[in-house]
């Protein structure tokens, strides 16, 4: 059996936490590990790590290759889209991967699951796996379902039937997300689940189920997956759910009993998961008094709460989001409403991550900007040239090896050196631990696309 896991999604529900540049599956949510960097250790209790593929959209993998280093899963495979195209072609692609890098045959299990749910105890969730298996083989797609709780409109749904298939039942359809009234019946017909997003089946019974409702997207992945890849922009944008699912007659789902899921799709979910008997979902250097069923999420100021009653607060560096609780699947109209006006705080954050390191923003203001940024050790920036800025760094911490047009220069902590305009220059780590610096950039125009590489080990040259 091999694991897919889904990690390309931007995420838009989670704003101001979650960007395009940093979506959800690498918010720490529950703990010390990202929501990717759970749900890689969780199936890692049911293969080996060279049995699990992730695939994630170019510009995040080295945020995907920092999270299974962080988790000891370094060779756990990454499949790089060339773009994002929803899951019908990321799962065909990943099968591809399967059966010409992996080895796998027509009848290889695979499981597919999405990189940002929160699912405990995670034996229990493999062990239900492991039972779904013989389902799978004997030709069916098996889905995962959740029993709701309450009538929910931010998830699809899924009608079973009454006929059993081991132990699962026969899907009859799935259902959009649907409005509070009809959420509400299908709450209280009790053959509705929630989609999970999961699902389980054997190559050869997806590849022809795909053959037979998106023949636009087989007749690209049949070629193989370095075709598929060369040609993977042709494919329609389209999800497992519409491609397949909704068609198949072959689709059979099984409830997810005694085992906790949240896909943490929203602030509500968020706080459902971490509220207190209050109801209060507290984050942060946060001190509330007469507070209730209140969220507040805090960054590094401190923030203080005074009879707050059904409120969602949430701060980050250079956003806060004020919202009524309960109304947390708006945030996603908020979102398209900022893309509409251009605002850069949908796509970047405060904090950057490069596949160097990172880069946070501390102060800027007309014709200055002052960065922190971290180079891990071994890394280094491109060899590039800025048209209408200087630069003035120091270490604070660290030894950095500065190339300044055909010489090079080490310089060490509280050390200083200037880069002028038009002047060739490249930074590196070539120490033990991660080199910190602060940047004072002065010009113009202070811009990140005023960058001009001439070399750079990343492959983020222009052609």
């Amino acid at each position: 059996m091999k694991i897919i896991i889904l990690a390309g999604g931007g995420g838009s529900r989670l704003f101001p936490l979650s960007r395009s540049c940093y979506p959800k599956q690498f918010l720490k949510i529950t703990g010390e590990e990202s929501l990717l960097g759970q749900t890689v250790k969780r199936f890692l209790n049911l293969v080996r790590s060279d049995d699990i593929v992730i695939v994630t959209n170019k510009k995040y993998i080295f945020h995907v290759q920092a999270e299974l280093k962080d988790i000891g899963a370094s060779n756990v495979n990454i499949i790089a889209e060339p773009e994002g195209k929803n899951t019908a072609p990321a799962i065909a692609l990943a099968m591809e991967y399967c059966k010409d890098y992996l080895h796998c045959d027509d009848n290889e299990i695979i499981f597919v699951s999405p990189s940002d749910h929160v699912i405990k105890p995670a034996h229990e969730f493999c062990e239900l796996i492991q039972k779904c298996k013989q389902i799978a083989a004997d030709k069916y797609i098996v889905t995962l379902g959740i029993t709701p709780t309450k009538p929910e409109t931010g998830y699809g749904y899924i009608e079973a039937t009454d006929e059993k298939i081991g132990n699962a039942l026969k899907v009859n359809k799935f259902t959009e997300k649907p409005d509070k009234a009809t959420a509400s019946e299908y709450l209280a017909k009790g053959n509705y689940f929630w989609n999970s997003g999961m699902f389980m089946f054997s190559i050869n019974m997806m590849e022809r189920e795909l053959e037979k409702f998106a023949p636009e997207i087989m007749n690209i992945a049949g070629k193989g997956y370095d075709s598929a890849v060369e040609h993977f922009s042709e494919m329609p944008d389209i999800s497992i759910d519409y491609a397949v699912a909704e068609h198949s007659d072959k689709i059979a789902v099984v409830p997810m009993q005694n085992i906790y899921w949240n896909d943490i799709g929203s602030f509500d979910a968020i706080a459902d998961m971490l509220q207190d008997e209050n109801g209060n979902t507290i984050q942060g250097d946060v001190v509330v008094n007469s507070c209730k069923n209140t969220m507040i999420w805090g960054n590094k100021r401190l923030i203080a709460g005074i009879d707050l009653n059904d409120l969602m607060i949430v701060d980050t560096p250079d956003v806060l989001l004020v919202a009524k609780k309960g109304e947390s699947q708006k945030v996603k109209d908020l979102v398209n409403d900022l893309k509409a006006k251009k605002r850069s705080e949908v796509t970047d954050n405060v904090t950057m991550y490069r596949p160097w390191g990172k880069y946070t923003i501390l102060s800027e203001g007309e014709g200055y900007k002052v960065k922190k940024i971290i180079i891990n050790p071994g890394q280094k920036l491109s060899l590039q040239m800025h048209y209408h800025r200087s630069e003035h760094w120091t270490v604070i911490s660290g030894t950095g090896k500065l190339t300044l047009d055909d010489k090079e220069i080490i310089f060490r902590e509280n050390e200083s050196t200037y880069i002028p305009i038009g002047t060739r220059h490249r930074l590196e780590n070539p120490g033990k631990i991660p080199l910190a610096i602060i940047e004072v950039q002065n010009g113009k125009y202070l811009g990140e696309d005023d960058i001009i590489r001439f070399d750079d080990i990343y492959g983020r040259l222009k052609k």
